[in-house]
């Protein structure tokens, strides 16, 4: 499964951070701050993976304007002053006239609408439904340009120069601690994309924000409230990180969805867009020699416009004592403890990531204890994720036959009492560590996963890392796993979440017509005519197969974009119905997502 998984999304590539020892990419600064990280190679010819990336994510929004980045990944699609429409000049002036009405809207909306809301007249002062005629007026008169704009506005024109020069997979992601922009070029396309891209980050329209504002709304529902635990996932997210800017979600809050103006959008463009706060990353066939010319003659031309970003001052508080959240959903009962840990680089992220990777696994502890010889679990997986300002560590399973949450929850805290009292063997560490190498080989099989080594570590804080994080991997001894478990995982202060499935309910499946309908259009042109080859590669695995991959993806959950959680949640789903076909007498699997 891990093939269909790395296939489904590239951005995986790097969760497990399988890297390799020695990357040493050639570093080129331009005069205006811009860096680069060009790495040569010809293990696939003709093919270069290119792209930029920003260390600015959702932590770096501010209530008001969160999901900001996310929202601004989606309209560096929509093309440029000169991509994306058959006249530009009319385009501006269209684009300025619905500022104007934008700004009545909004203003409208924040001195009346909201009276409103709080005097109980509406629930929802953006939602249409409750316009007033005023609204509804202005309304009418921003859709009346919109069409009128519709008439010269060339759709996926960007997409369109791309595919119709060899570029595939052009694609972006955003987290709570970086941007990312990427494709996949003929190595004779290299001066295309510098002039597509230095033109995306220089004039970038910000066209269709109305209508591009609506599909950012829709996939929020469609991730969040329309799934079964989204809502209470969110919720139990803020509860844990209290303080810290991840107490939101990349998506961000509804009502800020709605919210923030095209100024404000700019504005955080222009401040973490800006060239000196951006890494572009190049890796596959290419000349050094021309990289640089044609990196000098585009992304040199761009101008750093505003001062630079401030640097995040909030924190997370340390939890101070159990946080339990209960709630009910239709979904299977499932439980999770979760611990603060560390962030990206310090010196306990080795033994964090030995301890997860201890634990799962079908040769894992988990499985072992709780699958196997308990048989109280029908999956169960840990994961540290060290981000670039604080880290979590959790641990998450479903219950099997009768067991019941609290059950699980207290086999996990006699697994982490072992890890705390008793040194891990020699021949499991090794094992462990073994394993580790292994992934690094993998790390370094094409381009596309070195481009997210490199960009991401960079972003997080240095590729440097790709080298120390294996030596430091390889250091960790049974005594620093002790020291560590008892450092991080104390009773008194941890976050639990249980959820049970509500009276009468049933767990709703997810469609494939409702994957399809979640990611966005590029992804889906990719993604989805490989996905029943996916769909058919699980029908030939076994039980311990299907648990072992189940367990994996479990652990890279808090890694997966918002754009893929519909669809990893879909092969979840898929590979537990396959299971319970298995373990029900051996009954034939059905895709349940297709009824």
């Amino acid at each position: 499964m891990r093939t269909a998984l790395l296939t489904a999304s590239a951005i995986l590539a790097t969760s497990s951070m399988a890297i390799a020892q020695q990357v040493e990419p050639i570093e080129y600064t331009l005069d205006n701050g811009m860096h680069f990280l060009l790495m040569p190679r010809d293990e696939q010819p003709n093919i270069i993976t290119a792209g930029w990336i920003s260390p600015v994510g959702s932590a770096n929004e501010r209530p008001g304007i969160t999901g900001v980045s996310h929202f601004l990944e989606h309209l560096l699609f929509k093309g440029t002053d000169y991509i994306g429409s058959s006249d530009p000049q009319a385009d501006q002036g269209f684009r300025d006239e619905l500022t104007v009405i934008r700004e009545q809207m909004r203003a409208y909306t924040l001195d009346v609408q909201y009276k409103r809301m709080y005097a109980g007249e509406i629930d929802n002062p953006w939602d249409p439904a409750n316009d007033t005629e005023e609204l509804r007026q202005m309304r009418a008169q921003m859709t009346a340009l919109q069409d009128q704009q519709g008439e010269i506005t060339i759709k996926n024109e960007f997409d369109k120069i791309y595919t119709g020069n060899g570029g595939s997979g052009m694609n972006a992601g955003t987290s709570y601690d970086f941007t990312v922009f990427y494709i996949n070029i003929p190595s004779n396309k290299l001066e295309l994309w510098a002039w597509m891209e230095s033109d995306r980050l220089n004039n970038p329209s910000l066209r269709e924000l109305d209508a591009e504002r609506f599909v950012v709304i829709e996939e929020r529902r469609q991730r969040l409230e329309a799934t079964a635990t989204g809502k209470l996932d969110e919720q139990f997210n803020s509860m844990f990180w209290v303080a810290s800017p991840y107490n939101w979600p990349v998506i961000g809050w509804m009502s800020d969805l709605m919210a923030y103006t095209e100024d404000e959008i700019r504005e955080y463009f222009e401040t973490y867009y800006q060239p000196a706060n951006l890494t572009g990353v190049i890796v596959g066939d290419f000349e050094i020699d021309e990289a640089k010319q044609l990196i000098d003659s585009y992304f040199g031309q761009l101008e750093n416009k505003r001062a630079g970003a401030a640097p995040l001052v909030t924190h997370s508080v340390p939890l101070l004592g159990e946080i339990r959240f209960t709630g009910e959903c239709d979904c299977e009962d499932q439980v999770e403890v979760r611990y603060r840990s560390v962030p990206f680089g310090h010196p306990d992220e080795a033994a964090l990531d030995v301890i997860a990777d201890l634990l799962n696994g079908r040769t894992g502890r988990l499985y072992k204890a709780l699958v196997e010889d308990q048989e109280i679990a029908a999956s169960a997986s840990a994961s540290n994720q060290s981000q670039k300002y604080a880290g979590s560590f959790s641990f998450s399973a479903t219950p099997k036959g009768s067991a019941s949450l609290e059950d699980l929850e207290i086999a996990w805290l006699e697994q982490i009492d072992l890890l705390k009292a008793e040194p891990v063997s020699d021949r499991e560490l090794q094992k462990i560590k073994n394993q580790a190498t292994a992934d690094t080989f993998r790390g370094l099989q094409d381009n596309s996963s070195l481009f997210f080594q490199l960009a991401i570590t960079e972003a997080y804080g240095g590729y440097e890392y790709l080298n120390e994080m294996p030596r430091a991997i390889q250091a960790v001894t049974a005594e620093d796993i002790m020291r560590v478990a008892n450092a991080y995982f104390p009773s008194d202060a941890r976050a639990v979440s249980m959820y049970t499935r509500k009276d009468g309910g049933e767990v709703t499946l997810i469609t494939i017509e409702e994957v399809e309908a979640s990611l966005p259009e590029e992804m889906a042109a990719m993604i989805m005519p490989q996905l029943q080859g996916q769909l058919a590669e699980l029908d030939g695995l076994s039980a311990d197969e299907l648990r072992e991959a189940m367990v994996e993806i479990e652990s890279q959950k808090e890694m997966i974009p918002p754009p893929m959680q519909k669809l990893m949640a879909f092969i979840q789903q898929e590979m537990q119905i396959r299971l319970d076909a298995i373990e029900n007498n051996g009954a034939d699997a059905s895709e349940g997502g297709d009824e």
